[in-house]
């Protein structure tokens, strides 16, 4: 036999079930709230920006608009390069001596993220850290030796550190606020799961409606009988009592 429930049936039970709902749902956003306060580290970012501009001779202005293409495409090899060990390794060093980095060049790498506006020469070197004053040692320290070694490497002269990075005092990660949310929703989501379990696996008879749908057909009602009417009598006048004869 196929079981539908409508849209009142739903209303009702989780109606029924509000509490159940309410307490899980603060209960994932506490949950939310103690991991991300005490289990998970805040993490910093700081941003350098670069801009490369190689020097053409010349007062065309398509010539110099070509170069400019040209250094706009050229971005994603400058990537490349700062996220290579001879530039990272230099920068490890720097950051170990300056603010006591252990990590090596592999895990700078996985720090440094690097975006760039569309047709725009400058780029962006940002730092993830724990700390956010060696966040901010991390980018500066990338900028001045990719300067240095591109030099040699492409014989770029003309690199420019836009604006160095500086540490910010906010964490830009975990997002506590984030987090909880999240935790509300998945215990509200809990709840109303834990809700319909509840009612599909009880299968407590309920009123004359549930035994006819499987068939039964209604001979009766038996009221309640109060266990403590018993020894009344069926109109509520009180048993006869025992006579005590005596000799």
């Amino acid at each position: 036999m196929e079981e539908t429930i409508s849209i009142e049936q739903i209303f009702n039970i989780l109606k029924k079930h509000l509490k159940l709902m309410g307490g899980l749902a603060i209960s994932g956003a506490l949950i939310a709230f103690l991991i991300t306060t005490f289990f998970m580290t805040p993490k910093y970012d700081a941003t350098v920006q670069i801009l490369v501009n190689r020097t053409e001779t010349g007062n065309n202005a398509g010539v110099a608009f070509n170069a400019q293409q040209a250094d706009v495409q050229m971005i994603n090899t400058y990537k490349d390069i700062i996220q290579n060990k001879i530039v990272l390794d230099p920068v490890r060093k720097d950051v170990a001596k300056k603010d006591n980095f252990l990590g090596t060049s592999d895990d700078l790498k996985g720090q440094i993220s690097i975006s760039n506006e569309e047709n725009s020469q400058v780029f962006s070197v940002t730092v993830k850290d724990t700390n956010a004053y060696r966040a901010a040692d991390i980018a500066n320290s990338v900028a001045d030796n990719f300067k240095r070694e591109i030099k040699k490497m492409m014989k770029v002269n003309n690199v420019t550190i836009v604006a160095d990075a500086i540490a910010k005092p906010s964490a830009v990660s975990p997002n506590k606020n984030m987090n909880i949310l999240i935790g509300l929703v998945l215990g509200i989501i809990m709840g109303v799961g834990i809700a319909f379990a509840i009612e599909l696996l009880d299968k407590t008879v309920k009123g004359v409606d549930f035994l006819t749908e499987l068939g039964f057909s209604n001979l009766g009602m038996i009221n309640h009988i109060d266990e403590t009417k018993k020894s009344q009598g069926l109109f509520g006048q009180s048993a006869p009592r025992k006579r005590k004869h005596t000799n």
